[in-house]
């Protein structure tokens, strides 16, 4: 099988690791790539993997090089080019396809259209409003009262929410939306769900928690996410099964009545409530760094799990497998992220770094002439497993330690609580 990956990210590096571990899959091309991913071993005889230039946003060149290439399957890593409606021409081309079409992957264009689709679905969700004015917010926001809890309505890479006691913070983000919703603040721990489904069967992963604030302690701003473990030790008794009875699979099967099915990876971002489970938000792909976590412990081949997704095939498939092992991923992010990360710095120690079941996944990164240069937020994400998660705690922090990059900044505390037995729901 040849495998096309569009991005050129830690969740596509990733993507690109788990595919190689396939042995159905003889090739894998990631379109445009990235350093990390171009040095990617093939796990197999005869298995191929490259980079090839490609910009994302022109669809036909996309579909000219997956016919060039003659691809199986393309798996489309990012959100952007999913909103865009990347996935349409390529399957208009006869060419299967792992992400959803347009009017699908709208799930994550828009929180309002979400939650509507929720609302139809009866998903449990917070409460909301819709507003598209600063008159609107500012009733809203007073509405709820602190914690106040403001979402761009569109795509911001994970950094268009606010939640915040400040409620000149909160208008001052919700004034600068184009349109914004106003959510109640949900209490308890958030758990990152994962499904593949091909828009009937709807197979989950195992949870993950994901961290968004820039600091320990979640202290600073929300960002993209600054790490992220797996499995949750302290999650309850059929969690899985719970939100996929309640969530992933009614939502799978609205999209499905509306006429647009989806096809892919279905993100559920949860808060385990005082109340019970309830929808935060849905991504239209696979999470960063959620992704970076968990591909290191599925033993299922993923190549043939996408492929069947994509062709309407998933039924034939079982319960995902998992490794008997813990995971922690932890991001190094470029100096001044979230709101103005410097590029150009030199990024040394990564081999070292490399070691007792370490991986490390690019995400901004780039070439300057021989050196290795930060070129985006967040730079790397430092992946270990462990037979718990203090040993695989132990391993990404002495990864990370490896790493050398000026004025970098990580998170001391991914998977501590977790680790101390601290969580409770």
């Amino acid at each position: 099988m040849k495998v096309l990956v569009i991005g050129s990210g830690g969740r596509e590096h990733a993507l690109v690791w788990g595919l190689a571990q396939d042995p159905q899959v003889t090739e894998v091309v990631a379109a445009p790539g990235n350093p990390g991913i171009a040095t990617v071993r093939p796990a197999y005889d005869g298995q191929t993997i490259v980079c090839r230039a490609v910009d994302v946003s022109d669809h036909d060149a996309v579909v000219a090089l997956a016919k060039e290439l003659e691809i199986d399957l393309v798996v489309v890593g990012p959100e952007v080019p999913l909103v865009a409606g990347i996935a349409d021409p390529l399957r208009a081309a006869g060419i299967a396809v792992f992400g959803p079409s347009k009017a699908a992957a709208e799930i994550e264009g828009s929180k309002a259209f979400a939650k509507d689709v929720m609302a139809a679905a009866s998903v449990p969700t917070g409460r909301a409003y819709i507003c598209t004015t600063p008159d609107e917010a500012a009733e809203a926001i007073d509405a709820f009262g602190p914690p106040y809890v403001v979402k761009d309505d569109g795509l911001a890479a994970g950094k268009g929410v606010v939640v915040t006691s400040d409620r000149e913070v909160a208008l001052a983000h919700a004034a600068a939306c184009e349109q914004v919703l106003i959510e109640e603040f949900l209490d308890g721990p958030e758990v990152s769900l994962f499904a593949i489904t091909d828009g009937i069967t709807v197979l989950p992963m195992q949870p993950a928690q994901d961290f968004k604030r820039l600091g320990d302690d979640d202290e600073g701003p929300n960002t993209g996410g600054m790490g992220a473990y797996t499995p949750l030790p302290w999650a309850p008794d059929k969690l899985v099964e719970e939100i996929t009875e309640k969530v992933l699979q009614p939502t799978v099967d609205e999209m499905r009545h509306r006429g647009t099915p989806f096809t892919g990876l279905l993100y559920a971002g949860l808060a385990l409530t005082s109340r019970g489970v309830r929808v935060i938000e849905f991504n239209c792909r696979f999470g960063d760094p959620e992704t970076q976590a968990l591909l290191p412990l599925l033993k299922t081949p993923l190549g043939g799990l996408l492929y069947a997704a994509a062709t309407g095939k998933l039924e034939d498939r079982g319960p995902m497998t998992w490794r008997n092992a813990s995971s922690v991923t932890v991001v190094v992010a470029a100096k001044k992220y979230p709101e103005k990360p410097r590029s150009g710095d030199v990024i040394t120690g990564i081999d070292h770094a490399e070691a007792d079941g370490v991986r490390v996944f690019h995400a901004g990164t780039a070439l300057a002439d021989s050196d290795l240069v930060t070129s985006g937020g967040r730079v790397l994400a430092v992946s270990a497993t462990g037979k718990d998660l203090d040993e695989a705690r132990q391993r990404a922090y002495a990864g990370v330690a490896q790493i050398r990059i000026k004025g970098s900044q990580h998170r001391t505390d991914i998977a501590l609580k977790a680790a101390r037995g601290e969580i409770t729901v």
